[in-house]
C-alpha cells in the first residue's frame, strides 16, 4: 500500500473528533475530512476523496445509522465503520442492512479501530 488509506471522522463531539484525527494520523492514515453531524458528512464526502468512513452512532439531528444510509446511496464503494459507545445484535443488523461493513465499539478501542479499517481497505489497494 504505497499511499495512505483516506478517511472521513464523523463524530459529533469535538474532542472525540480530534483525538480519532491525531491518532489515525500518527499511525499514518490521513484523515481528509471531518464533519460533526451527519448532514455535514454527506455534504462534506462530495468534496473529499476518502476511502473509509467512521461514523459515530449516537448524533443529533441524524444517527450513523442514517447517515450511513444517505451516504451509501451516492457512493456505493464507500467502507464505512459505525463506531459506538454500544454494540448489540439489532445495531449490527440494521447496520448492514444500510451497508456498513462493520459495527465497532468505542471500547474496543483506536488499536482495534486502526487495524480493522487496514483490513476493510486492503481491497482498494
Amino acid at each position: 500500500m504505497d499511499e495512505p488509506i483516506r478517511v472521513m471522522v464523523v463524530d459529533d463531539t469535538d474532542h472525540v473528533r480530534r483525538m480519532l484525527r491525531n491518532m489515525l494520523e500518527l499511525d499514518g492514515f490521513s484523515v481528509v475530512a471531518e464533519a460533526a453531524s451527519g448532514p455535514e458528512a454527506i455534504e462534506g464526502v462530495g468534496d473529499a476523496d476518502i476511502d473509509v468512513a467512521v461514523i459515530d452512532y449516537k448524533m443529533p439531528t441524524m444517527d450513523g445509522l442514517e447517515t450511513a444510509a444517505r451516504l451509501r446511496r451516492d457512493h456505493p464503494e464507500l467502507v464505512m465503520i459505525l463506531y459506538t459507545a454500544f454494540v448489540d445484535a439489532e445495531l449490527e443488523k440494521r447496520a448492514a442492512e444500510v451497508g456498513v461493513s462493520l459495527v465497532l465499539g468505542k471500547v474496543e478501542g483506536l488499536e482495534s479501530l486502526e487495524r480493522e479499517i487496514t483490513r476493510l481497505c486492503r481491497t482498494l489497494f
